[in-house]
Parts: C-alpha cells; sequence; structure tokens
C-alpha cells in the first residue's frame, strides 16, 4: 500500500479546510496519495447534511455552517485536534463502517497511551469515556473516497457545547482529555497529540507515514 501522508496545518478556518478537501477528493485519480490532516479550527458549529436546526438551541456569535458530513451538529474550536482522513476505499479494501470503526479505535488506543479508559458505541458514533463524549467523527464517501474525519476534545473551551445537543442528543456530557488525564507532565498540545494519533491510525491502515508541508 502507498504510504500516508500527514500534513499538520495548524489553525486552519474550516470552510476553507472543506473546499479543499472536496477539490482534492474530486480530482484524485488511481495514483494520488491518501492523505491525513491534523489541525484546529476557529470557532465554528457544522451541521451534517441530514442535521436538524432543532439542534443549534442558542449559537449566538459562532457562525455555523452546514456542511456535507454525515451526523448532527458540533463544536469546532481552538483546543480540539481535528484529523481528516482522505482516504482511497477502494484500494484500501474498506467500506464506510468499517473506517468509522478504524478512527474510532486510533483515538482509543491514544487515549490508553495517556491512561485513559475509553471505548465507542454501537448506537452513537464517537469515543466516549464513561457517558461523557471526548471525540467525534462524521465521514463523507465520494467517487470512493472518505473526506472529514474526526474531533478529539484535548483541552478546548467546552462551553460553546452548552449551546448545542452536541450530535443531535440532548443534555450529552462533553469532557476533555485534560480533564482526563492526572499526570501533568504529559504533552497535551494539539500538535503532539495529533503525532500521536497518526501514529496510530497509520498503524491500523497499515501504513508507513510521510510527512509533508502544510497547505
Amino acid at each position: 500500500m502507498p504510504p500516508l501522508r500527514v500534513r499538520w496545518l495548524g489553525q486552519f478556518e474550516y470552510e476553507r479546510a472543506w473546499t479543499l478537501m472536496r477539490r482534492l477528493t474530486d480530482s484524485r485519480g488511481a495514483e494520488t496519495d491518501d492523505e491525513l490532516w491534523l489541525l484546529e479550527h476557529p470557532p465554528v458549529f457544522t451541521l451534517g447534511q441530514a442535521g436538524l436546526a432543532d439542534h443549534l438551541l442558542d449559537p449566538g456569535p459562532i457562525p455555523v455552517v452546514r456542511c456535507d458530513r454525515g451526523g448532527q451538529v458540533t463544536y469546532h474550536g481552538p483546543g480540539q485536534l481535528v484529523a481528516y482522513l482522505l482516504l482511497d476505499l477502494k484500494r484500501a479494501r474498506l467500506g464506510v463502517k468499517r473506517l468509522v470503526q478504524l478512527l474510532e479505535q486510533a483515538v482509543i488506543e491514544l487515549l490508553t497511551d495517556y491512561g485513559v479508559e475509553a471505548r465507542s458505541r454501537a448506537d452513537a458514533p464517537g469515543v466516549y469515556v464513561g457517558d461523557a463524549k471526548i471525540a467525534s467523527v462524521g465521514l463523507r464517501v465520494r467517487h470512493g473516497c472518505s473526506y472529514h474525519g474526526i474531533a478529539l476534545n484535548v483541552d478546548l473551551d467546552p462551553a460553546p457545547f452548552q449551546r448545542i445537543n452536541p450530535c443531535g442528543y440532548p443534555g450529552l456530557a462533553i469532557t476533555r482529555l485534560c480533564d482526563q488525564v492526572s499526570d501533568a507532565a504529559e504533552d497535551l498540545g494539539v500538535k503532539a497529540v495529533g503525532d500521536r494519533l497518526a501514529q496510530h491510525l497509520a498503524s491500523l491502515l497499515h501504513r508507513r507515514q510521510d510527512r509533508l508541508p502544510p497547505l
């Protein structure tokens, strides 16, 4: 299998990332490399293509973007690691359900590195610590290729989640990696956490990593 090309993008505006993901997906050929983009977004609520506006309780000054991923409404902001996986599913011999499982498993393994016990749920995509959600997942598949991905709460401000029904679930508890790690010496910078996530995801996909510059 070809390598997984990994890019760290830093803080990156949501709609620009979405445009570039679609552009890459639409221009792919059989030999196009798969990529993993690691980044943070400025504050934004995103509503999936079948998302219900009723789950936006009080967005206030935070912009709302209706996008083409699956799922309901979620929040992105600084301190949250976003991982966008641009993958040729046919070449990887993966279905959408299995890809979601692999994204969740990569986060679960990452959290285990930090001594945090986490799990997925059959009835609600994402990753949970106890009953609290720590990572959300939403994908789009077009021309047999995926984009969008998974978002892990590292140390973001959780207050905006109170303005929505997270992922369509009223009262869903939200947690962060920084709430779960007791060792103050751990490096919880979003980039450091992203490097670990890339390692786990590449391993689960049976790929080696190649690092690329930002877009």
